[in-house]
């Protein structure tokens, strides 16, 4: 509370050098105007203590606390100390407690311990599989309800993200595609000149972009560039409460947002990898004759001949496989983004490296199952 007074002293500070390092400073009168805070203070140089007086001080309010905060920081300034000890307790409260410096707490450094690992590892893996089971029977479930009639989906937004996933991805698909088919014409025809056998290249070509190249690449420019959109469309819903509203108004998003982008998907992937096959061997048919001499009527005829349709249907089965799992992963991610723009990030790139893991785990099972049943 500020404290008063009867004084004659003009209001103001003024600061008395008593000898080569001690000063004075005289307070009087009324603080109740910023007027005297205000002055520039300067402590000459030399002075190392300066005791503040206050025998003519009469009213002060916060004015006086700020201007010796002055004091005391051009004091520090120049090595010198304040006593305060003379002015009313309630200035020397407030000044301790501006003065006060929080004590400095250094964080632990945090130890490793395998355990807690583990515990975290196999809790985040349970919850991600909880997640996934929860997604994918709900994802049968409106297909149950598809083929019942009772489905809020729209073919019309089937038919928007067939465009979408198909033909918009023609450009990407045939510039992989052909550079596949080269790259690997290139890579198998060091080997192949050791046994003068350069004419095998279309049986290299047929058999691995058909087989599996074909659909992995295609496979891996989807993920990127249609799951990737799924779920940043589907993240940027959650981040407006669109999907909220349409749970409002008792409308599935399943039905409604994730079956057509995973039909038109899983529709337009067999034709994709279709596509990139035929880009590949033509990429590879430009190694074979602009490279290694061979015609492009003996690299047809021996493409026909080593290759079966075996290698096909099994690459398109594998496309089929991975637009399934590639709808999955990208609205999954996007169902489970938070509010924030961040988040929308965050689930777009988890979307694409969780379908490229699905992508590697599904090739390593078909492969293995394709050998052991001899197809």
């Amino acid at each position: 509370m500020p404290q008063k007074k009867e004084v004659s002293e003009p209001t103001g500070w003024t600061l008395e050098k008593t000898n080569e390092t001690t000063a004075v400073l005289h307070l009087s009168g009324d603080w109740r105007t910023k007027e005297h805070a205000s002055r520039r203070f300067d402590l000459p140089d030399g002075i190392r203590n300066v005791r503040a007086e206050c025998e003519a001080l009469g009213e002060w309010g916060t004015f006086l606390p700020a201007f010796l905060n002055k004091v005391h920081n051009a004091c520090r300034k120049h090595d010198a100390e304040l006593d305060v000890t003379a002015l009313p307790e309630g200035v020397r409260e407030l000044l301790r407690l501006a003065w006060a410096e929080p004590p400095i707490t250094l964080p632990a450094e945090p130890k490793f311990s395998l355990q807690a690992w583990l515990q975290e590892a196999i809790s985040g893996a349970h919850t991600s599989c909880i997640s996934w089971m929860a997604f994918i029977g709900d994802i049968a479930l409106a297909i149950h309800r598809l083929f019942r009639g009772t489905s809020r989906m729209k073919w019309h937004d089937v038919w928007l993200e067939v465009i979408k996933a198909g033909p918009d991805a023609f450009g990407i698909v045939s510039l992989i595609g052909f550079l596949m088919g080269l790259i690997l014409a290139f890579i198998g025809s060091i080997p192949l000149k050791w046994f003068s056998a350069e004419t095998y290249v279309a049986s290299l070509i047929g058999i691995g972009m058909l087989r599996m190249m074909g659909a992995v690449m295609t496979g891996v420019v989807m993920a990127g560039r249609t799951g990737a959109a799924y779920a940043a469309e589907l993240g940027t819903m959650q981040v407006n409460e669109e999907i909220d509203a349409l749970l409002s108004m008792d409308i599935s998003p399943i039905d409604f947002l994730v079956l057509p982008r995973i039909i038109a998907l899983t529709l337009m992937m067999p034709l994709l990898c279709l596509y990139g096959d035929i880009a590949g061997v033509l990429g590879g048919m430009a190694v074979g004759s602009g490279y290694l001499g061979v015609s492009g009527t003996t690299y047809w005829n021996l493409l026909t001949e080593t290759t079966s349709l075996n290698n096909l249907y099994v690459g398109l089965f594998t496309s089929v496989v991975f637009g399934i799992l590639i709808g999955i992963c990208g609205c999954l991610r996007g169902l489970q983004c938070g509010r924030s723009s961040e988040a929308v990030g965050r689930a777009t790139t988890s979307a694409m490296v969780t379908s490229i893991v699905c992508l590697v785990i599904s090739t390593s099972i078909i492969t293995v199952l394709t050998v052991f049943l001899k197809i």
